[in-house]
């Protein structure tokens, strides 16, 4: 959640944020609102205030002076309750509005609208090119490591079975991606994956990504599309002591995403599914630094992508393309010689206060309490990365080498 101070202090800062995400929001009428309904309040607390002086000077009254103050006093009441009442109520219409803003958008995002407009920092690898490349789909069929058929049978589209060595491949892709983030303070962590609608209202999922949700709604819980989400709430309504900043932890969990407003798109295959694991870098940090902690996450996700031999690229993406959360947005498109592109792997986002603020996580220095930030990268995105691994690492003669730096997790050299 923003800070409303943006609103009454700097409002051109808060304009201008939501011009670069291509949002039409009236900044003017919103700000004179929030006047609105402060000096509603004001008017609230001071016919409260009036209330109990009054209540405290009746005890000192007698004969009619002091009936008429104790009728006063009741229809001062009357009259609190009402404002009160009022000012709830203009309080509840602004954060109806306030709560679907989305971060302010840090200066160096890069400036676009869409996908296509994310800034190209880098890129590392020989890509993979040429007639007779399989994609996973095939690859998948040629040594039965993939079932998409069998999953439409029981779960419906976007679903697949992972079979023998890819699901070999895939837990070995957790232990080790753990083995290499530990050394960097990294505490590994299984979360729960059924939260409270609090949680996603903290992390900033709703109210915007409500429709992206799976609920289970005869017990008021909801499934989580990343464990973000989890390991954010972890901490909701605690203080840190500053010399305990930053927090760093790795959770693995199975996501769910209802993949709304997706139809005909990334259809063949496991690309875009409703479910698939994920193993999540999450950093609580002094604000301080927080940019320096986004670029941290970035070296990370780009070790592990090097380590297993992907040819990839990095891009700034764009602000209008940022989630509601994040302020600053990197992402690693790994190249898929089965699209014969560049497609998304890995993310992360700072989002500075915005989850802190919603969730009240905080920490104690000389200053004061202050609001922690938080930040968020892909360790592992389990179903893409393996769908990297098998288009990238494919020979000529349909087989599949594993690399080398999970040969030893999985005791095997290639598949087929």
């Amino acid at each position: 959640m923003l800070d409303v101070g943006v609103l009454r202090n700097d409002p051109d800062t808060l304009r201008a944020s939501l011009g670069r995400r291509g949002l039409d929001v009236d900044v003017a009428a919103l700000g004179e609102f929030d006047a609105r309904r402060r000096r509603a309040r004001a008017e609230a607390e001071e016919l409260r205030a009036e209330q109990k002086e009054l209540g405290r000077s009746i005890a000192g009254l007698d004969g009619p002076a002091k009936d008429e103050a104790v009728a006063r006093a009741g229809s001062l009441a009357d009259e609190y309750k009402a404002a009160l009442a009022a000012a709830d109520a203009l309080d509840a219409e602004f954060n109806a509005t306030w709560l679907t803003l989305p971060n302010l958008v840090d200066p160096t995002a890069a400036d676009g609208l869409t996908e296509e407009d994310a800034e190209e920092l880098r890129r590392w690898g020989e890509v993979l090119v040429g007639d007779g490349l399989r994609d996973h789909v095939e690859l998948g069929e040629l040594h039965g490591i993939i079932d998409v058929e069998r999953s439409a049978k029981v779960s419906g589209t976007r679903f697949g079975y992972l079979f023998g060595p890819l699901a070999r491949l895939e837990f070995a892709l957790v232990q080790w991606a753990m083995d290499r983030l530990e050394p960097y303070g990294f505490v590994p962590v299984v979360p729960p994956v059924l939260v409270r609608a609090a949680a996603l209202f903290g992390t900033g999922f709703f109210p915007g990504d409500r429709d992206q949700v799976y609920a289970v709604e005869a017990d008021e819980l909801y499934l989580v599309g990343t464990s973000e989400v989890s390991l954010a709430a972890m901490h909701g309504d605690e203080i840190f002591d500053a010399d305990r900043l930053p927090l760093r932890y790795a959770g693995f969990s199975t996501c769910f995403r209802r993949e709304a407003g997706a139809h005909g798109k990334d259809t063949r295959g496991i690309f875009r599914v409703h479910q698939f694991d994920k193993l999540e870098m999450f950093i609580f940090c002094h604000p301080d630094d927080s940019a320096d902690q986004h670029e941290f996450l970035l070296a990370r996700e780009e070790e592990l992508v090097q380590a297993l031999d992907l040819p990839y690229r990095v891009v700034n993406v764009a602000a209008g393309d940022l989630g509601a959360s994040a302020a600053k947005k990197y992402d690693i498109e790994a190249w898929f010689p089965g699209q014969q592109r560049y497609r998304e792997i890995t993310s992360t986002s700072n989002t500075t206060d915005f989850q802190s603020r919603r969730l009240k996580i905080r920490f104690r220095d000389e200053s004061g309490n202050r609001l922690v930030h938080t930040l968020n990268g892909t360790a592992i995105a389990m179903g893409r990365t393996l769908i990297a691994i098998v288009e990238n690492h494919q020979q000529p003669d349909g087989s599949i080498e594993v690399p080398e730096a999970l040969r030893p997790y999985v005791g095997f050299n290639a598949i087929g």
